[in-house]
């Protein structure tokens, strides 16, 4: 896709992009709001298309395409906030590698998010996966669009900087991974070990289940692509932690074992 000028035909693409993720996968680009998180997806390379701002505004950012002016409550209109701060950018998808297996045999430490559906957890994952030092996010098929506006907003810009895959944990296993399943709650056939008391080192990959329903029943020690379980102990009434946060402090613990 080049470079657009404002026309009214634009002003419905990217209203598309903000809404549907068949539009933003056809076209091959998404939107993001707002001159931190745009700066940052120039800082990191990323190829910005145009950028847009409301009539009159001098918002921009050096490097975020051809600047388009639109027309009064245009902007808003299009916006996915209700307070949007310009401008946004249209920014194409990378262009990675279509060989998920060349992907993942150069990774080493591997978040994976099975069927998580929430834009909100999936970009805090993005989030604390760069912060902790994670390679690699692989999310299965079924999960939220890791181009979601919300995703884009929850990650602050994460998404810019850690590679987010779609694959199988079938894939995963395929491709040497030692795969780690978490867990809230006992099940008979699983043996469940505490999150700091296994060994970190090697080719890991930590299995994060849908927010609802985890990692399905029917997968145990003898069945299922899981080959160790963990469990991150807690007190008080609640019976799981929300997926991202199990996910923050599993990857930092798992950062600071794999450093010694």
């Amino acid at each position: 896709m080049s470079a657009l000028s404002f026309n009214n035909r634009n002003v419905q693409l990217l209203r598309r992009l903000n809404g549907r993720r068949s539009a933003r996968h056809a076209e091959g680009c998404f939107v993001v709001e707002g001159p931190v998180l745009v700066a940052e997806a120039v800082a990191a390379g990323w190829k910005c298309l145009a950028q847009y701002a409301p009539e009159g505004s001098d918002a921009h950012v050096p490097g975020a395409g051809p600047r388009n002016e639109l027309a009064p409550g245009v902007f808003e209109r299009i916006a996915s906030t209700e307070t949007p701060q310009p401008p946004l950018a249209l920014v194409r998808m990378p262009q990675g590698s279509s060989d998920v297996s060349a992907v993942l045999a150069g990774a080493s430490f591997v978040l994976v998010l099975d069927r998580v559906s929430d834009p909100g957890n999936l970009g805090t994952v993005m989030r604390s996966a760069e912060a902790a030092g994670v390679d690699l996010i692989v999310i299965t098929p079924g999960s939220v669009d890791p181009f979601n506006p919300k995703v884009i907003r929850a990650s602050a810009g994460a998404v810019f900087h850690v590679p987010v895959v779609t694959a199988t944990l079938d894939d995963l296993v395929a491709a040497g991974f030692r795969s780690i399943g978490t867990t809230s709650h006992e099940f008979p056939g699983r043996t469940v070990e505490h999150y700091g008391a296994i060994d970190w080192t090697g080719r890991v990959a930590v299995v994060m289940g849908n927010e609802a329903a985890g990692l399905p029943d029917e997968w145990t020690d003898e069945v299922g692509p899981i080959h160790e379980w963990i469990t991150v102990p807690h007190r008080g009434r609640s019976e799981s932690l929300n997926v991202a946060m199990a996910a923050t402090v599993i990857a930092f613990e798992a950062a600071r074992r794999r450093a010694r």
